[in-house]
């Protein structure tokens, strides 16, 4: 199966396109691919998948879920969720596609579009996956190095205990919706220049529903499901990356009409660490050294995540040389082993300097055959020179 692609590159339009942009590019795009108007082949699925875009972007909340989780924000929705509450009517009324001809219709552009592909009829009124729970978690680097297991309590929607999803009062009947003889739904033929359009959309006698609750359950108020806080016990292997993601498979929402359960998925957020930059299993830590250790070298503690190692510092060391640590870094996610440490070595100036440090300098300067200019004279007597020079 293809990969999905990106909303805003199939409409054409920026991340930053308003409602209005948002509109006049799926006109401009429906106007060509729709299958009654189109003679291109695949029109019929471009139309499907402008529609799609069009949905969710056009939709301020699904924009946002789409927006901060992608597709993978989606999963929970099912056709009917996506396409709720979208009016393709004033869109397609301008071209004579539907709305407004014959018939008594509601939001007769969104039934049209699940007619059309046919994902309408019954379908709709089946099981569905319940929708996908998000769940942040902020965890230290050393924490991200050694894994950890914890509890997390999640919020989420759950059966009702109490009516056990009937969302009726337990002890009270229900009875068959007469509008729509238990089907939830309700079709309709509607007359367009086109032709006729069947369309189908849900009963608004029993919701979609099928039954009448006369007497709905005091727990959940005739829902069927209410908001429940789960314990969850979770493994975050050694090696999560910042902005990973841990699925817990059926710990989302409960599904629709006897459907299964959405996923949970936990969005690892790694913190900054005060002495260490990560990039991939690799660390890099910026050491501090002095002029002495240097020119000289020295032996020196280098920090990593589980304790200080010795590191040597050869006589001559030029400030930006960085000194490999093999095996201190980060465990490698999809395998054994682990990265790299990188200490990488800056020289520090002292900024204070006793008289006899800068006789020693002096001398190591004139030994070293380089000019040294006096400090400590005044400014006036430095500017009288720059003016007379």
């Amino acid at each position: 199966m293809a990969e999905k692609r990106d909303y805003y590159e199939v409409l054409g339009v920026d991340k930053g396109a308003d409602k209005k942009d948002i509109k006049k590019a799926y006109r401009k795009l429906a106007m060509k691919y729709h299958p009654d108007v189109s003679e291109d082949k695949e029109s019929g699925e471009k139309f499907k998948e402008i529609s799609e875009a069009y949905a969710i972007l056009s939709d301020t909340e699904k924009r946002q879920t789409y927006d901060q989780y992608g597709h993978a924000g989606m999963n929970g929705f099912s056709q009917e969720d996506i396409y709720n509450n979208v009016n393709f009517d004033d869109i397609f009324r301008g071209f004579g596609f539907g709305g407004g001809q014959g018939g008594n219709r509601s939001g007769g552009g969104f039934e049209s579009i699940f007619d059309l592909f046919g994902f309408g009829g019954n379908t709709r009124n089946g099981p569905s996956q319940g929708e996908d729970v998000y769940y942040e978690m902020n965890i230290t680097l050393e924490e991200a190095a050694l894994g950890l297991e914890k509890d997390i309590e999640v919020p989420h929607k759950k059966t009702c205990p109490h009516c056990q999803g009937t969302k009726a009062e337990p002890g009270t009947d229900t009875r068959t919706c007469p509008e729509c003889g238990g089907s939830g739904q309700v079709r309709q033929v509607s007359n367009t220049p086109l032709g006729q359009f069947a369309t189908v959309r849900p009963c608004r006698t029993c919701r979609g529903e099928g039954q009448i609750i006369d007497t709905p359950c005091t727990e959940c108020h005739g829902k069927g499901i209410v908001k429940h806080k789960s314990t969850i016990h979770i493994k975050i292997p050694p090696g999560v990356e910042d902005g990973s993601r841990l699925r817990v498979p059926g710990e989302g929402d409960v599904g629709k009409r006897g459907g299964p359960p959405g996923d949970l998925y936990v969005m690892i957020g790694v913190k900054k660490h005060q002495l260490f930059q990560r990039e991939g299993s690799d660390l890099t830590y910026n050491m501090p050294i002095s002029f002495v250790q240097a020119s000289l070298g020295d032996t020196v503690e280098a920090p990593t995540l589980t304790g200080a190692v010795d590191l040597k510092i050869p006589a001559g060391t030029q400030t930006g040389t960085s000194f490999r640590i093999r095996g201190e870094g980060m465990p490698h996610l999809r395998w054994n082993g682990k990265g790299n440490l990188y200490v990488k070595v800056k020289i520090v100036t002292p900024k204070k300097l006793s008289p006899k440090q800068k006789e020693l300098l002096a001398e190591f300067a004139d030994v070293s055959g380089e000019e040294i200019y006096a400090e400590d004279k005044g400014f006036f007597e430095k500017v009288k020179e720059v003016i007379n020079h």
